[in-house]
């Protein structure tokens, strides 16, 4: 079989698979050196303990024969299975491409119907998998499907309510060089980075806990503002001693996973900025110890020891959070399409609409309907899957 067009070239797939053990790589490219060929593309997966290894050749013609003989005696020596396809290919098919778009999905039950439904919905768009990766097994299963062929606006339009419908977290992103860029990851505080509402742990030790929760509920209704409601609750502090603080620091719990997703994100060169409506007063320790050096959140106002029941300089509200985005952004050198919030409430909407990414934190509906993605998972270093860093690279001490 001859073909003498420029734009083809006569390819060779080989696809080995069996039981994974050292060497089995090594001993296929002796096998390829002999022959002068050309590495065109390669992909290697081992799944409880199976191996799975694909390698497409540009070879001549001549050494087909030669080639699949060879194959097969390596086969029998390693006890694996080889098998070989061979023909003509236009270059442009085995060519890099350009334009490919990253779709993660996480679950704690990742089932089947949730991906054939995903499949379908990618091929009904005219979208191509290019490649599957699993980023996570445990505590969530993390996929990352690569796809070319894409529009991503319209990906993410036809896949999240297939992700929703079957309960789990998506997130659709341009790939090339910048999903490797360095980014700013802006966390709100309460609910996200901590389990709990700092005000009302400071409510409980002032006795005022329902009256609290009670104007809280007014806020959620939309019968107050964040500043009306948050001057309003601070008020029902007033007298609280300042001793009652330390006290609330010590019952602070960090969500799980976040840590992690602090120190993997410091030690892969991003910045981690922190914006609270919460306070200051109660945070700054936790900050300290976390390393975190662009934050911004409300300062309770103190006299003789006690709480006066107000709140010093500007209120750290919604469009207060957004600001603080773009100031740490150009603080930083980082284009705001490299930014990403991170947040659970209406007062956080204003910057997960303005950052690259938003994302939603077991957030409530209107803010996941608002979001780029939302993880309702507990795990706040979910994050980080989202970025295409799997469990394996967060857990090696190379990173």
């Amino acid at each position: 079989m001859t073909n003498s067009a420029d734009d083809e070239q006569f390819t060779g797939l080989i696809l080995l698979s069996g039981v994974d053990k050292p060497g089995i790589t090594a001993s296929l490219f002796e096998v390829l050196s002999a022959f002068a060929i050309a590495v065109v593309d390669i992909e290697q997966v081992v799944i409880k303990n199976r191996l799975i290894l694909t390698v497409l050749i540009a070879l001549n013609p001549a050494h087909e024969s030669a080639i699949a003989a060879d194959l097969e005696s390596c086969a029998t020596s390693l006890d694996v299975d080889i098998a070989t396809l061979f023909s003509y290919e236009g270059k442009s098919a085995v060519s890099t491409k350009a334009g490919l778009v990253h779709v993660v999905i996480l679950s704690t039950k990742m089932n089947p119907t949730a991906i054939f439904e995903l499949a379908i919905g990618m091929s009904e768009i005219g979208a191509n998998i290019e490649r599957i990766t699993r980023l996570a097994s445990t505590p969530v299963t993390a996929i990352e499907f690569v796809l070319s062929g894409a529009n991503q606006e319209k990906l993410s339009q036809v896949l999240s309510p297939i992700a929703s419908r079957n309960g789990i977290d998506i997130a659709v992103q341009p790939g090339g060089l910048q999903r490797h860029a360095r980014k700013l990851v802006q966390l709100d505080v309460d609910s996200t980075l901590i389990q709990q509402e700092v005000i009302e742990l400071l409510a409980a030790k002032a006795g005022v806990a329902n009256e609290v929760i009670t104007i809280t509920d007014k806020a959620m209704r939309g019968e107050l503002d964040f500043e009306q409601s948050l001057r309003a609750r601070v008020a029902l502090l007033k007298g609280l001693p300042v001793s009652a603080i330390s006290e609330v620091q010590q019952q602070i719990l960090l969500t799980p996973g976040a840590r992690t997703l602090i120190s993997t994100l410091h030690k892969l060169g991003h910045t981690v900025a922190v914006v609270s409506g919460g306070f200051i007063d109660v945070i700054a320790p936790l900050l300290k110890e976390l390393n975190i050096k662009h934050f911004k959140a409300n300062t309770l106002g103190v006299e003789n020891g006690v709480l006066t029941g107000e709140v010093t300089g500007p209120v750290i509200d919604r469009a207060a959070k957004a600001a603080a985005l773009h100031e740490f952004a150009a603080l930083e050198s980082i284009s705001m399409e490299q930014t990403i919030a991170i947040g659970d409430g209406a007062n956080d909407l204003d910057m997960i609409a303005a950052a690259g990414l938003g994302i939603a934190f077991n957030a409530k509906p209107a803010v996941k309907a608002a979001a780029d993605s939302s993880l309702s998972q507990p795990y706040l270093d979910s994050v980080l899957y989202l970025l295409g860093i799997s469990k394996e690279e967060i857990e090696s001490e190379k990173i």
